[in-house]
């Protein structure tokens, strides 16, 4: 099964470039009678990776070690549910996987209505650019990341999956952010493809749903990978600033801001180019978060390291940006731009979020980039810590969330619509800053910024109780509760992060630690161990004010073939404060090194993101009834 998946992937990729050979040609010719070639071209290439994929799924389960992909991320004790997520743990498989969701976005977007009513040459012209991602996707799977390589002679166990990846987290964080990048290939084409024929913006209503769908996903997997990170890597954070996680963010930023042009595009007709523009680069960015995590150019707790894929990424991206470039300045827009409102108008505003999302972009991306870009007049490389993006880039955020208070207040045209709710937004927020100082929250920034949180709250509240029409979808309904979810992510995020507790401490049984207004008892230290791992587990238990909150039980835990120890944390959770704890080191006398923290308001930021996602479900539905 090796060579004929290697070879099925092979001949693929040769297919693949005669398609795109054969599509320019056709366009060249002007010849658009052949289109069913191209899609029953992407129904093969979708069956194709379909069934390479499932090999390797079911290399897996069986675990056929005679595959080196399988032997590198598995091994006989790992539980088959690990064993299964395994498949997108390395870099070829992921890889793989976010090519096979490629594929199948292209397949079932062929299917679509939104396809059928695209113009023919239009559609030349998406199949150029679609044909072309799949073809580099396809080079870099048979060339230097083949997921099928044979190992000789055959393994009698494997090497076993990393234990950070041996989280509930590792079954939908991948997948999902892999999703959401597969998901843009479709509107960056097809906005490339129309203005190219001069069909101006009927691409933003042929690719809506997959744009907001794509979205949502990137959404849900940023979300689940902070998460991941805030109960595995023991740090006590939900975000890092590591350039891994920098590298989703990024694309996040950069489509968060089209899907707010586009409403201007939508409803004014401006912007058009922009709007071309911003997709484009959205999916190049998702390749630049590969680059970052499979070139080595930056160092990262979560990256694969240099596996012969960072030169033809880096290649890729720069021809993308370059031939986005061109079309954009050879490509002859359907219609004369219009000219947008005033900036005190809805639209004016809209433009600022975007462009304060595209500063925040551009802050992170020269942040992640500054080890490479520091060589360039420095022998030795300088990073920068956490303590730069969060003075550079928290004011930014607060700033959005101001606009928040007051954007479901103005008029398309200029002013306010309804400014007695709007002040009454307003007299929230500075009431909500009032009550913020008094629990002691000085700071200014998180004063702000979570007082804002709070207006928004308050002010999207009254806009869906202001009228009937504000509660349905077609009204926007879906769209207040994204942003009410939004706005519980920045009182959680202005309040977590500042204001942690945080005390290390070296205990004995019976010995209590101290925390903020909380007293902590370790009194006890149990073994734990089966064939997976072996280890430590102490137990805290939690009071305040006298009363027990609950029993921390962290964990130490030594896994088999990887001599690197690695900690499980625990928590209690609640709306307010959350308790933390991390297992540092242990020793045979149950003295035990630990590391407690108080974060509060954390879990603002896991419902706010999740109450995000759903919403965005919402947003789906509202476009299929304004289609239908």
């Amino acid at each position: 099964m090796h060579l004929a998946a290697h070879w099925a992937l092979l001949l693929s990729l040769l297919g693949t470039v005669f398609l795109a050979g054969m599509a320019a040609w056709n366009l060249y010719n002007r010849d658009t009678g052949k289109l069913a070639v191209f899609e029953n071209g992407q129904s093969v290439l979708f069956s194709i990776f379909s069934a390479v994929s499932i090999v390797l799924f079911i290399a897996f389960v069986k675990r056929d070690f005679s595959f080196e992909y399988v032997q590198q991320y598995s091994d006989k004790v790992l539980p088959l549910f690990y064993t299964i997520t395994a498949f997108w743990a390395g870099q070829a498989g992921s890889l793989l996987f976010w090519a096979w969701m490629t594929t199948l976005c292209g397949f079932g977007f062929s299917l679509t209505k939104a396809y059928m009513r695209t113009s023919p040459e239009t559609k030349l012209w998406f199949w150029l650019f679609f044909l072309t991602i799949e073809a580099f996707f396809l080079l870099l799977l048979t060339g230097p990341n083949n997921p099928f390589t044979r190992v000789s002679p055959i393994p009698m166990d494997g090497k076993g999956l990393n234990p950070l990846l041996q989280n509930p987290g590792m079954i939908f964080h991948p997948p999902l952010l892999f999703l959401g990048y597969a998901g843009f290939t479709i509107p960056a084409c097809l906005a490339l493809a129309s203005w190219m024929s001069g069909q101006g913006g009927t691409w933003l209503k042929a690719t809506r749903s997959i744009s907001i769908l794509s979205w949502i996903f990137l959404t849900a997997g940023i979300i689940l990978g902070g998460w991941w990170s805030y109960m595995e890597l023991g740090w006590g954070g939900y975000w890092a600033w590591d350039p891994v996680e920098n590298a989703s963010l990024i694309p996040w930023l950069t489509c968060t801001a089209f899907l707010h042009t586009a409403v201007v595009q939508s409803r004014r007709g401006a912007l058009a180019k922009t709007n071309v523009f911003l997709i484009s680069l959205t999916l190049l960015l998702c390749f630049f978060g590969t680059y970052l995590v499979r070139s080595g150019v930056v160092e990262s707790l979560h990256a694969f390291g240099e596996g012969g894929v960072g030169r033809p990424l880096l290649t890729f991206i720069l021809s993308g940006m370059a031939l986005t470039l061109v079309i954009l300045a050879v490509g002859v827009p359907a219609s004369k731009p219009k000219p947008l409102s005033g900036l005190y108008s809805l639209p004016g505003f809209l433009v600022v979020l975007a462009w304060l999302l595209l500063a925040l972009a551009v802050v992170v991306f020269m942040g992640t980039m500054w080890p490479v870009f520091s060589k360039l007049w420095s022998q030795n490389s300088v990073g920068l810590d956490q303590s730069f993006y969060n003075r550079v880039c928290n004011p930014l955020f607060v700033f959005i969330a101001v606009l928040l208070v007051l954007c479901p207040w103005m008029s398309w045209k200029e002013g306010l619509r309804e400014p007695r709710r709007a002040m009454a937004a307003l007299a929230v927020t500075v009431a909500a800053a009032g009550v913020f100082f008094a629990m002691g929250y000085h700071k200014p920034v998180p004063l702000v910024g979570a007082s804002a949180g709070v207006g928004s709250l308050a002010s999207l509240t009254m806009l869906t109780f202001s009228g009937r029409g504000y509660r349905t979808l077609r009204g926007g309904l879906g769209a207040w509760l994204l942003h009410g979810g939004l706005a519980m992510v920045f009182v959680g995020v202005a309040i977590s992060g500042p204001y942690q507790l945080a005390k290390e401490a070296i205990l004995s049984p019976g010995q209590t630690l101290t925390l903020g207004a909380y007293e902590l008892e370790y009194t006890d230290l149990a073994e734990v161990s089966n064939e997976r791992f072996s280890g430590g587990r102490a137990s805290l238990t939690a009071r305040k004010d006298g009363r027990e909150v609950g029993v921390l039980t962290p964990e130490r835990r030594v896994y088999k073939n990887f001599p690197q120890p690695f900690a499980e944390v625990s928590v209690i959770p609640s709306l307010g404060d959350e308790l933390y704890a991390t297992l540092l080191a242990y020793s045979d006398t149950k003295s035990a090194s630990i590391k407690v923290s108080v974060n509060p308001l954390v879990n603002w930021v896991w419902i706010g993101g999740t109450i995000m996602c759903l919403a965005g479900f919402l947003c789906l539905r509202r476009n299929s009834d304004k289609d239908a």
